[in-house]
């Protein structure tokens, strides 16, 4: 039986980058998200690719719909081989002098909310599968704190990256790995927000002097969750060309 691969919030970026490379290593992936349109797109361009795909939508900050959905897969393939919490974002930038708690909630639910209802729904499912895997995104917020109104932003992804090592230690009687990645500047639109001349500008900070590539991401991933890394757990990777992170 082929593995199964749940992806969330991969209808586009890195998540979508991801689904593609592990569809290639011959995964059927499951990709969640909150927009049908973006989803249906997703899929053609993975089965385009030959790549087995589903999408479900899913509000990954909703407790009740996570559950729905994790188990709805779990159910339908009566395992879960891998689990990649792809959800998380920078939610907009707001200082701690100013911030509202609405702002802080939603900050935390969409980093650290939608890790904890995904994986906390997926590990029964993954006691099931083969060389069981769960990758976090950690970010090199989680060490810096973040730029100017991010660092809310940084508190929830060193949480991440905390709790995957939490995560690996929890798990590891059962044989399932938890690990992260930490990517650096990726060119996705997740720096929309931001004047494009200062996101250039933070090329300059970079060892290797260019931002980096979704595909550079997807293929440590791939690796992360494959044999090759079978010993491997409760590991945080960093991806950042060689900026510092400190």
């Amino acid at each position: 039986m082929k593995k199964i691969a749940l992806i969330t919030g991969a209808t586009s970026g890195i998540g979508l980058t991801v689904a593609q490379e592990l569809g290639k290593a011959g995964y059927t992936v499951v990709v969640t998200g909150l927009f049908d349109d973006q989803g249906a797109e997703a899929v053609k361009q993975l089965s385009d690719n030959g790549i087995e795909a589903e999408y479900i939508k899913t509000d990954a900050t909703n407790e009740e719909d996570t559950d729905k959905t994790v188990k709805q897969v779990g159910e339908k393939y009566g395992k879960i081989d891998v689990l990649v919490n792809n959800v998380g974002g920078l939610g907009g930038r707001m200082r701690y002098e100013v911030m509202t708690t609405d702002f802080y909630r939603k900050v935390m639910a969409l980093n650290m909310d939608s890790v904890f209802y995904a994986t906390r729904a997926a590990i029964p499912f993954l006691k099931k599968g083969e060389n069981p895997s769960i990758i976090n995104y950690a970010s090199i917020a989680s060490y810096n704190g973040g730029g100017p109104g991010a660092g809310i932003y940084g508190a929830s992804k060193a949480a991440v990256l905390n709790m995957t090592i939490s995560l690996a230690k929890d798990l590891a009687e059962y044989g399932i790995r938890v690990n992260a990645v930490s990517p650096g500047t990726i060119d996705t639109p997740f720096h929309a927000a931001t004047d494009r001349s200062i996101v250039e500008g933070w090329k300059n900070q970079i060892l290797m002097k260019r931002l980096g590539e979704p595909q550079e991401v997807a293929t440590v991933i791939e690796f992360l969750v494959s044999d090759k890394a079978s010993f491997l757990t409760g590991e945080v990777i960093q991806i950042n060309g060689g900026q510092d992170f400190r």
